[in-house]
C-alpha cells in the first residue's frame, strides 16, 4: 500500500500568487499602522496644544487624587458589580417569561397576555433613571410588609423591570425568527404545545439571541451607575464625593477606568459570538 504523495510542489504561477498576496498583505499592515499613528498624533497633538489642556491635566488628570480616591471607588463599584451579578439572571428569567406568554395561543392566558404587552410598552416608555428613583424612594414609602427597604434591593429592583421589557422584545424576536416549519414538524410529531416551544423553539431562538442579550448586559453594567442618583454608594457616587471635598475631577476618570474594564471584556465577548454565529450560518448548521 502506497502512502501519501509528497512530491508536490507549488506551480511558478501559484508561487507567483503567494508573493502577490504577501505583498499586498504587507502593504495593507503599513498603510493601516501608519494611518492608526497619524489619527492618534493628530488627536494628542490637538489635546495637548489646545489653551485649556493644563487646567484640564491639573483638574482631571491628577495622579495624587487618583490615587487618594483610588480605595473608595473600588469599594463602591463592587457595589455595581454586586447588582449586576444580582440583576442579570433576574433579568433573564423574566424577560423570556414575558416573551414566552406574548407568545402563548391559550385562551386562557389571554388577559396574561394583554398585561405582558401593556409592561413592555409603558417600561419602555419610561426612562430607566426615573424608574430608579420611582421604586428607590415610591416603594419603600408604601410600606409592605416582608420586603426590604434598602436602596439596594430597589435600585436593582428597577434595574430588572427595565431591562427584562427590552429583553422580552429580544427573546421575542429570536422567537419569531424560528421557521414555521419548525413548529409544523413538530406538530406532525404530536407534540404539544408547550413541547414545541421546549424542545424546538426556545433553543434555537435562545442561541440567535445571545450577542444582542450580551449588548443589553453590557448596557446594563454601566446603567448601574444610575443609582448614584438616590444616594446609594457606588463607584459613581464614591467619585462624585470625593470630587465635591477636593475640588478635582479625577475621580470620574477612575470610576470610567472600572467601568471600561468591566464592559469592553464583554463587548469583545459580543463580537466573537456574533463572527461564530454568521460562520454556522453560513455553513448552514443553524
Amino acid at each position: 500500500m502506497s502512502g501519501p504523495t509528497t512530491d508536490w510542489q507549488p506551480s511558478e504561477r501559484e508561487l507567483a500568487r503567494r508573493r502577490t498576496r504577501s505583498r499586498q498583505r504587507r502593504h495593507r499592515v503599513v498603510v493601516a499602522s501608519t494611518a492608526t499613528v497619524v489619527v492618534l498624533g493628530v488627536l494628542g497633538a490637538a489635546l495637548v496644544l489646545s489653551p485649556g489642556w493644563p487646567r484640564v491635566r491639573a483638574t482631571f488628570l491628577d495622579w495624587d487624587h487618583a490615587k487618594e480616591s483610588l480605595p473608595s471607588i473600588t469599594e463602591g463599584f463592587w457595589i455595581n458589580v454586586k447588582m449586576f451579578l444580582v440583576a442579570e439572571p433576574l433579568i433573564l428569567v423574566s424577560g423570556l417569561a414575558l416573551a414566552l406568554i406574548r407568545q402563548a395561543h391559550s385562551a386562557w392566558l389571554v388577559p396574561l397576555r394583554g398585561l405582558a404587552v401593556v409592561y413592555t410598552d409603558v417600561v419602555r416608555g419610561i426612562p430607566t433613571l426615573l424608574l430608579v428613583f420611582l421604586f428607590a424612594f415610591g416603594m419603600p414609602a408604601l410600606g409592605l410588609t416582608g420586603l426590604p427597604t434598602s436602596l439596594f434591593f430597589w435600585a436593582t429592583t428597577a434595574l430588572v423591570v427595565s431591562y427584562s421589557a427590552y429583553v422580552a422584545e429580544v427573546f421575542r424576536s429570536g422567537i419569531e425568527s424560528v421557521h414555521p416549519s419548525q413548529l409544523a414538524s413538530a406538530e406532525a410529531l404530536a407534540l404539544s404545545r408547550a413541547q414545541t416551544m421546549r424542545h424546538v423553539v426556545v433553543p434555537q431562538a435562545v442561541r440567535r439571541v445571545v450577542p444582542p442579550l450580551l449588548n443589553d448586559f453590557v448596557s446594563l453594567q454601566k446603567d448601574t451607575a444610575l443609582v448614584a442618583s438616590v444616594g446609594l454608594f457606588d463607584a459613581l457616587y464614591a467619585a462624585a464625593d470625593y470630587a465635591n471635598y477636593n475640588f478635582n475631577y479625577t475621580p470620574y476618570l477612575v470610576a470610567a477606568v472600572f467601568f471600561i474594564a468591566m464592559t469592553v471584556p464583554l463587548a469583545r465577548l459580543c463580537d466573537v459570538l456574533a463572527r461564530r454565529l454568521a460562520r454556522r450560518e453560513r455553513a448552514g448548521a443553524l
